[in-house]
């Protein structure tokens, strides 16, 4: 009888001990998930280290991810370098399913908008053809992009996890209008999100439909798989299309204050006597180092062949020494670093990138721009702040696709069931 009441006491403990690693791998789905999305857990052996768990709980968490069909885990040697495993021994490799589920990721600017399906890891599977047209009522576009994307996801075959909006416009929270689409001829307060939300039930996609502003966005794509990996206080201005706009990463978090209003850069004055702004005001950045400033500082007159930011890039790489294009290009990079100066003696990032235009004029002449900032702000007297080019193509669509990604991101066995 005693043999036997012991023998049922270890097989209870042995089971409760059971569960009790099966619902902490469970717990640790998500944060594993996160780190192979972001490229943070190359290997198992990083990926046990990095969620400080035991090599069989991170194996048993690996392979749910893998049956789940997210990630794929590779049994041969994942090399030198750090990546094996306890005692030199190699560790498998962790790596996200080139052909798992995707979100679809929409863009609207103002020449235009595009669909696209973006997989884990932020790799853009497929992208329909950019659209030029931009109709005044934002139902009809986001109806013309949601079909787009419908399009792609019927083409492809896969599995679609939700649909994510990125809009040139502040996104006020929680309700999500677009507060001020300034470049756009959308009533201001249009319920974007709403909208968005029906167009893609209307079209029989599942998942959450979401929307942001566009250069959120991006920094939220930079932050997790492009030029700010690793920031902890990551700003982002960016020039898109038309105008300018800013974000904040902090500690690996989209910062948009209190009703998702937050880093509304574009309408920082930087000429007091400049160009008149949407915003009512005078000399704002967003008038004062867009493409279109670009353009009509080097005398140039706009066509409607290709998109102003486009136009403005081919200007500045084909004829960068002609005198005209030259004088703009200082003009444009001595307003952009006052902003910056502006910016970094507020904020205090670690690092900036920069976007759209905005990647081109540092390309152009790095040292001027770090030179304004460093000679107009606190922080870049007391060593600098590193300026980056974003490296992200599409990174305003790769960021709305992490919209879509974050529920599974946070629990993928109940965003998946």
């Amino acid at each position: 009888m005693g043999d036997a009441t012991t023998s049922s006491a270890t097989s209870s403990a042995s089971g409760a001990a059971a569960r009790t690693r099966l619902e902490r791998g469970r717990g640790a789905l998500g944060p594993a998930l996160e780190l192979v999305h972001t490229g943070r857990a190359p290997t198992r052996a990083v990926l046990t280290a990095e969620l400080g768990v035991t090599r069989a709980t991170a194996g048993a968490v690996a392979a749910e991810l893998e049956a789940l069909g997210l990630i794929r885990v590779d049994s041969r040697p994942g090399g030198a370098g750090g990546t094996g495993g306890a005692q030199g021994r190699p560790s498998h490799r962790l790596s996200v399913a080139e052909d798992g589920p995707v979100a679809l990721a929409a863009q609207v600017h103002s020449d235009g908008f595009r669909a696209a399906l973006v997989g884990l890891g932020g790799r853009i599977v497929a992208t329909a053809p950019g659209k030029v047209t931009v109709s005044a009522d934002p139902a009809q576009v986001l109806g013309a992009v949601v079909e787009a994307g419908a399009a792609l996801l019927e083409q492809s075959g896969r599995r679609c996890v939700g649909a994510g909006l990125a809009v040139p416009s502040a996104v006020a929270e929680p309700d999500g209008t677009a507060l001020n689409p300034l470049h756009l001829a959308w009533p201001a307060g249009s319920p974007v999100r709403a909208i968005f939300a029906e167009c893609v039930k209307a079209a029989g996609i599942d998942g959450p439909a979401l929307t942001g502003n566009d250069v959120n966005l991006a920094a939220l794509a930079e932050h997790r798989h492009g030029a700010g990996r690793s920031a902890q206080h990551l700003l982002c201005v960016a020039t898109g299309h038309r105008g300018v706009g800013g974000a904040l990463v902090l500690d690996g978090r989209l910062h948009s204050g209190s009703s998702g209003l937050a880093l509304e850069v574009g309408h920082l004055t930087v000429n007091p006597e400049g160009r008149a702004c949407h915003c009512g005001s005078r000399g704002c950045l967003d008038v004062e180092a867009d493409p279109l400033a670009f353009l009509t500082a080097a005398g140039r007159s706009p066509g409607p062949e290709v998109s102003l930011l486009q136009q403005a890039r081919d200007l500045l790489r084909e004829e960068p020494a002609e005198p005209a294009v030259r004088a703009a290009t200082q003009e444009l990079i001595d307003r952009l670093g006052l902003g910056l100066a502006g910016l970094v003696n507020i904020l205090n990032p670690d690092r900036i990138i920069l976007g759209g235009l905005h990647r081109e004029l540092l390309h152009a002449d790095p040292e001027r721009l770090r030179a304004v900032v460093a000679d107009r702000s606190l922080w870049g007297r007391s060593g600098g702040v590193p300026i980056l080019p974003c490296t992200l193509d599409h990174n305003s669509l790769v960021g709305a696709a992490e919209l879509a990604w974050q529920p599974v991101l946070d629990d993928p066995l109940g965003a998946l069931a």
